[in-house]
């Protein structure tokens, strides 16, 4: 699997890869209540406890791992990325399930909306006397 990184994430990695060894293995690893890493996957309960450890911390009430996969595919849609391209990073087999994810409202078909160039060229005289042409034949 190919994961892109950048800003941030980047760093972030970087620096938990130097914490963590360069062996090869799971990316995140179990940290003992002594502080010692062992490489080895970890469980979905201690991701799950991890991450509620984290939320509680936070003030958030309540959290799970999926809502970091929500607000991945949220915040990619609402930065302006194509719904394809984020169904593609999210691992979506369909459009409509990345859809679900979608908060963006009116404001951004709007928006896209502007995008489009609909050439015109305004014939307001050729118009004004067809319309008063007609209005004389209907009369």
């Amino acid at each position: 699997m190919l994961v892109y990184l950048t800003n941030g994430a980047a760093d972030a990695l970087a620096e938990w890869i130097a914490i963590r060894g360069p062996e090869r293995g799971a990316v995140f690893v179990p940290i003992d209540k002594a502080g010692h890493l062992t490489v080895r996957r970890m469980s979905a309960q201690a991701v799950y406890d991890a991450l509620a450890k984290r939320g509680a911390e936070a003030g958030v009430a309540s959290f799970s791992p999926h809502d970091l996969r929500r607000s991945f595919v949220s915040e990619l849609l609402d930065a302006g990325a194509d719904i394809a391209t984020v169904q593609r990073m999210a691992g979506h087999a369909s459009v409509t399930t990345t859809q679900r994810y979608d908060r963006r409202g009116d404001a951004v078909m709007a928006k896209a909306a502007q995008l489009l160039h609909v050439p015109y060229r305004r014939r307001t005289c050729d118009l004004v006397e067809h319309t008063r042409r007609q209005r004389s034949v209907d009369h």
